[in-house]
């Protein structure tokens, strides 16, 4: 049993995370910015009104949690829009730089005070940020902010090493959530995943990109 803060707990693959993880045993403090009724239904502590992008509200919650142990760190939040190059939009483009890359900077940095020696940190990312894989084009925010966030992770795992702390980039797959339009796996399936590929996370894996159902992911 441990202590595992999701961010984007609320709805979707955090919300389904945040059940598997209550289920088995572990303490799960949920942040969103908003609540829901599932979310509720699972009883555990939630800080709702939190977005992610917001350091003062971030750094609130930390002080809140006061001397708490955290075991896993999930930066899960995200938002996904789609822009081609004919309709970019670049006030989109900015906000999903904010909150899928520098999001989850800012949480992790809020927390890192929180994170026990041995602790992990998973980056909820997407294979659209892989340049290798790239074989359709678009999603010109989405594509790049992931692609960061995917640096951002490989930066943290060197920066996290000396703590014994691991960080686990993952891909969970095209999700049947809001976010999809209901298109692709269950929820469940992705969050399985997922746990299994945080369960195994050690060391000598942390920075590396691999997709829920445990394949090694290019960059």
């Amino acid at each position: 049993m441990g202590t595992i803060l999701i961010t984007g707990a609320n709805r979707g693959i955090g919300l389904e995370l945040s059940r598997q993880l209550t289920e088995r045993g572990d303490v799960v403090i949920a942040l969103c910015r908003s609540t829901s009724p599932g979310l509720e239904a699972l009883g555990v502590r939630t800080f709702s009104g939190v977005d992610v992008t917001d350091e003062a509200a971030l750094q609130r919650v930390s002080k809140e949690l006061g001397d708490t142990v955290v075991d896993v760190l999930i930066n899960n939040a995200g938002i996904f829009t789609n822009e081609t190059f004919e309709s970019l939009d670049i006030d989109k483009i900015r906000e999903n730089f904010e909150v899928n890359a520098l999001g989850a900077l800012k949480v992790t940095r809020a927390f890192q005070g929180h994170l026990r020696r041995g602790a992990k940190i998973a980056l909820i990312t997407s294979r659209m940020g892989s340049i290798a894989d790239n074989e359709s084009g678009n999603y010109y925010g989405y594509r790049m902010a992931k692609a960061a966030l995917n640096m951002a992770g490989v930066n943290l795992a060197h920066d996290f090493q000396d703590r014994g702390v691991a960080v686990a980039i993952l891909h969970p797959g095209l999700v049947a959530t809001e976010m999809t339009g209901r298109v692709g796996i269950p929820p469940a399936e992705s969050a399985a995943g997922l746990i299994a590929r945080i369960d195994a996370l050690a060391l000598r894996d942390s920075g590396s990109f691999w997709h829920a159902n445990g394949e090694r992911l290019p960059w």
